[in-house]
């Protein structure tokens, strides 16, 4: 009789908390919201909008483009385009039961972005999503964040970056070697050839970081590389469904097939740290790459105490393998796409390239890198046009005033940066169309809004590799601008899509002419 008394108690406990969390918290959330004209979808029980987002994706799916047109919100953000068009800019939905209010007013971005009282948080990611990235400086929060970034930071000052040119080229060099091979065997011909360069961007992105970060060790990270690309499949396939507390724990085939791959990773690069911390006891040093800066700058105090555990290198390892390649890879692929289709565009950067770096033989320094404006000018519109990450998100972590709006605790915040960096009203008529020259004074002059370009974030969580990113991407563009003129192949099919960061859904295959020596 006790037990059975306990079993009654527990079960009201938990539908009493069923019931508060399923459906008195988003009826007075969306009251809440309404009482100051915030509006959007109906909450539905459970499920909230996950359903109609699936079947308005599912609906568009098959929606090509034509390739001088960048509006892929249509075919990748459908809900927001139509919620938007309905309710505003600012309105309600649903994940799941959690009331999500989409931040698409740029002053009430900024607000959250530059947040740094720990007010908007970043959001729970996921056990799928954590296995992919890790618990590092994309997650952390407070004083860990803070303790994070001082070992991290060192590793991206730029004269270390600048030092890495030479291992950006060098990889670059030999895919692009082999492309030129390939086209120099075809030349008597007369025929061109086709490079899908969306994988090849992604390979060698990967052998750039492995060599970067892992030094001697790139072989081993590049297993890392394989294993991360499932995992990002895996965490995509399961981003729209409403997350079961306790779920991961199951013997599902995903959740086994994720378990497995954080393994591999772990031990992956475990064994790389081990063998850098060896060689460091043996008086060789931690090493120049980022790996050996980091473990160099966490072993504060003479190696007698340090500031993050084995656990957490490991996590800021995975995360700058993955944001390190997988981000870079994209915006080279896109910005192939975007001269691939404007060839007037693609020959004035030629022309800067060989002005500022010399011909096609001619080594690639950081400092001449630094001196292509009108490169950097293509990449920050392409940035803008197919950032890849086409969405962020915050929460409340208390009750707040956003700008006017009353926000309760707990409400998620998604800043759609696709749709922001398409606004005309801060932009421009021309907001929609591939236009360097509106960064030609600068990121800050570019929009009516200071803070306009959102692809590395803003304010103190903005991405700390985005100089890396950077310096790669010009440096790999430079290397190629020298040695090809290329289009976009007819078989391309323009179908942005997004698997956590924006891809093309078939690749880009490129036709590839060699330039005269």
């Amino acid at each position: 009789m006790v037990v059975a008394a306990v079993a009654v108690v527990a079960l009201t406990w938990l539908w009493a908390a069923l019931v508060q969390l399923v459906v008195w918290r988003p009826y007075a959330a969306a009251r809440a919201f309404a009482r100051q004209g915030v509006r959007g979808p109906a909450y539905r029980f459970f499920v909230g909008n996950n359903e109609e987002v699936k079947a308005m994706r599912a609906a568009t799916s098959g929606v090509t483009l034509d390739l001088r047109s960048h509006d892929f919100i249509s075919r990748v953000m459908p809900h927001y385009r139509a919620w938007t068009s309905r309710y505003g800019k600012v309105f309600l939905s649903w994940y799941g039961s959690r009331p999500t209010l989409c931040v698409g007013d740029y002053d009430m971005v900024k607000r959250v972005l530059s947040d740094r009282s720990g007010l908007y948080a970043k959001t729970d990611p996921g056990p799928d999503i954590l296995a992919l990235l890790g618990m590092g400086l994309v997650f952390t929060e407070g004083d860990d964040w803070a303790r994070h970034r001082r070992v991290v930071h060192p590793a991206f000052a730029m004269d270390k970056l600048k030092s890495m040119t030479s291992t950006m080229a060098a990889c670059a060099a030999e895919v692009i070697g082999a492309w030129a091979a390939r086209a120099a065997a075809k030349r008597n011909d007369k025929e061109l050839i086709t490079i899908e360069v969306g994988h090849q961007f992604q390979e060698l992105t990967a052998d750039v970081i492995s060599h970067t970060a892992f030094g001697s060790s790139y072989r081993k990270g590049k297993e890392v590389f394989s294993a991360q690309r499932e995992l990002q499949f895996i965490a995509f396939a399961s981003i729209n469904n409403v997350r079961v507390p306790g779920s991961q724990y199951a013997p599902t085939k995903a959740n086994v097939r994720r378990w497995q791959l954080e393994r591999k990773v772990r031990a992956t690069l475990m064994e790389i740290i081990h063998e850098r911390l060896a060689a460091a006891k043996e008086s060789r040093g931690y090493g120049t790459d980022l790996l050996g800066l980091m473990l160099e700058a966490n072993a504060a105090g003479g190696g007698k105490r340090v500031v993050m555990s084995m656990d957490e290198i490991i996590d800021e390892c995975k995360t700058f393998f993955f944001a390190g390649h997988d981000t870079t890879s994209h915006l080279l692929t896109w910005a192939m796409f975007l001269l691939g289709t404007h060839p007037e565009w693609q020959q004035r950067l030629r022309e800067e390239v060989i002005q500022e770096c010399g011909g096609a033989d001619a080594p690639i320094h950081g400092d001449a890198l630094n001196k292509l404006k009108l490169v950097t000018m293509v990449l920050y519109e392409t940035l803008r046009l197919y950032g890849a990450v086409i969405m962020v998100g915050r929460v409340a972590t208390a009750d707040a005033d956003l700008c006017g709006v009353k926000v309760p605790r707990g409400t998620v915040l998604m800043i759609p940066i696709a749709m922001l960096h398409r606004d005309e009203e801060v932009w421009g008529a021309d907001a929609g169309e591939f236009n360097p020259l509106r960064f030609r004074d600068g990121v800050s002059r570019a929009a009516a809004h200071p803070n306009a370009l959102l692809s590395f974030s803003i304010g103190p969580r903005s991405c700390i590799g985005q100089d890396f990113a950077m310096l790669e991407a010009k440096a790999t563009l430079a290397m190629i601008l020298r040695r090809f003129t290329f289009e976009v192949a007819p078989e391309y099919v323009h179908a942005p899509a997004d698997y956590l960061t924006l891809q093309p859904m078939k690749g880009l295959p490129v036709v590839l002419k060699l330039l005269d020596p």
